[in-house]
């Protein structure tokens, strides 16, 4: 067994997750070898469909139907989701990719070339070209001189939040400020604009989004981005477009596509994990209490977090560019590949009693943040900002707890990536 899978520190039992509101009695799995649509429904909350543990188990790759009619493949094991994800015979290249849940506004994107500079959507060279000025930016040594200003950004965020009156939204007024704004000040973007890139952002990653609002909300931010990045080249400063710019290697339609990419990704989904994170915490008390006795605990409980959760919960599509033999299956070229981050984190073979919170946890070679040359460029800015925020959180608020039964907590599952459209506390 490999490091990561040993068991980890005993903890005292946890109540049961509270039940999902949208909840409904589970299919039977649909016999080995027969296509099937990717699972979407949830047991509760905090647990991946029921059904992908039992794909993972008899069938750990599987054929999926997709929503367009096409045939592919469903990857739910650890060991095979890291193989597809590090092979370079496996494509990112947006021309060949399918969503394995309908989602209209994915169809300007999806079989269709890359927009300028979105890396995840790029195969090497292009996507090395791109991602190589942007990577020493975003180093785990450079996010943690980054610490103190996001300290100072959570304590007047929990300021702000102290002086309203509960109960109170946490996504309004703590996570998503926070994320917003250290991702605008590393950027160089204005937050004052935030109610228009926030409102964008919501539009691309939402699976009611119709195709033409897509389109629409990204020409809005490819074009504040563009305008932000030619502000630049004339008036640089001490943020990430203006050393874009002074370095030369991308077009500014380039950098613009990347600071769209890094602003919607940047603020939405940490802010997700976040307030997901917060969910989780107030429903497993025996975990919340050994962080408030242990904030030195908090950055494995990040990791813990991040693999429980899994926020990327319709998995990362891949495309195979020439037959390829793995896990006993050949897969021919063209054919689609949904990698399933969600099911891969509850993997027995990797983590040990996988489905249980458990904040001491050894999670070494989780897949929240992706694996191989597309792993998440922003995972170390992300990391900082939740080691910060949890403990803070429950050191200024001790007797926080949800505001509303947790069932009538709404459920982002109408969105690209997983969490809570609000979460209402007091204290």
């Amino acid at each position: 067994m490999t490091p990561a899978g040993q068991p980890s520190s005993p903890t005292s039992a946890q109540p049961s997750p509270p039940p999902c509101p949208r909840s409904v009695p589970q299919p039977s799995p649909p016999p080995a070898g027969q296509p099937s649509p990717l699972p979407t429904v949830r047991p509760n909350p905090f647990d991946p469909p029921a059904e992908l543990a039992d794909y993972r188990d008899r069938e750990p790759i599987r054929p999926l139907a997709y929503p367009d009619g096409h045939t592919g493949w469903l990857v739910t094991g650890h060991a095979l989701a890291r193989s597809v994800l590090a092979d370079p015979r496996f494509s990112a290249g947006s021309e060949l990719k399918r969503a394995p849940v309908a989602r209209p506004g994915a169809e300007p994107f999806f079989g269709a070339p890359a927009l300028p500079g979105w890396m995840v959507d790029l195969d090497p060279p292009a996507h090395t070209r791109v991602r190589r000025p942007l990577a020493g930016t975003f180093t785990a040594h450079r996010m943690k001189a980054l610490r103190p200003r996001i300290e100072q950004l959570v304590d007047e965020r929990l300021t702000a939040m102290a002086g309203s009156r509960p109960p109170a939204d946490l996504v309004e007024l703590f996570a998503l400020p926070v994320t917003s704004l250290a991702i605008c000040e590393l950027l160089g973007v204005p937050y004052g604009e935030r109610a228009e890139f926030q409102r964008d952002s919501a539009l691309l990653f939402s699976l009611d989004a119709s195709a033409d609002e897509a389109a629409r909300a990204m020409d809005r931010l490819d074009g504040f981005l563009r305008e932000l990045t030619r502000s630049r080249r004339t008036g640089p400063g001490d943020d990430v477009l203006s050393m874009l710019v002074e370095d030369g290697t991308l077009s500014t339609e380039e950098i613009a596509g990347a600071g769209v990419l890094l602003l919607t990704a940047g603020h939405e989904t940490t802010a997700s994990s976040l307030a997901l994170g917060t969910f989780a915490l107030l429903s497993h008390p025996d975990q919340l209490a050994a962080l408030k006795r242990d904030p030195g605990l908090a950055d494995n409980a990040v990791e813990e977090l991040l693999r429980y959760l899994t926020i990327f919960h319709f998995g990362v599509p891949r495309t195979p560019l020439e037959d390829v033999e793995i896990g006993g299956r050949l897969l021919r070229a063209g054919e689609s590949v949904t990698v399933s981050l969600s099911a891969a984190n509850r993997d027995p073979g990797q983590f040990a009693d996988p489905d249980r919170l458990d904040l001491s946890r050894r999670t070494a070679g989780h897949l929240a943040f992706g694996h191989g040359i597309h792993q998440c460029l922003g995972r170390n800015l992300a990391r900082i900002e939740m080691r910060v925020a949890f403990p803070a959180l429950f050191r200024r608020f001790p007797e926080l707890a949800l505001a509303v039964p947790p069932e009538e907590v709404p459920l982002a599952t109408d969105m690209g990536f997983y969490g809570v459209h609000r979460l209402p506390v007091t204290w």
